[in-house]
């Protein structure tokens, strides 16, 4: 139960920070629009350029992201098995040795 709990908050904040990643060129693109047509008097068609670049950019760091962000979950989850894994054999042994201790006495 503990695991599902914490395997859910690692999703949740995998999503929260895929969003993040996509929104944040997406709201720099547009300040930076805004700056450049009230303050440079830059033409308005600016804003549909860097709009479609932050847009391109968001989703290119997003995608980025996922993928990192999931290979990642997947080498936490090979080491657990493996930590299990050991854990499980030592434990075996042990048992072993006692049953070996047992039989000698």
């Amino acid at each position: 139960m503990y695991r599902k709990f914490i395997s859910a908050f690692q999703m949740l904040n995998i999503l929260f920070q895929a969003i993040y990643t996509l929104a944040l060129p997406i709201g720099l693109g547009a300040l930076a629009s805004y700056l450049l047509t009230r303050f440079a008097s830059a033409p308005k068609w600016i804003w549909a350029v860097f709009m479609v670049l932050g847009t391109i950019m968001g989703f290119y760091s997003m995608i980025k992201y996922i993928l990192t962000a999931t290979a990642g979950i997947e080498r936490l989850e090979k080491e657990r098995e493996a930590r299990e894994e050991s854990l499980r054999e030592k434990k075996n042994k042990q048992e072993k040795l006692k049953f070996d201790n047992n039989e000698i006495e």
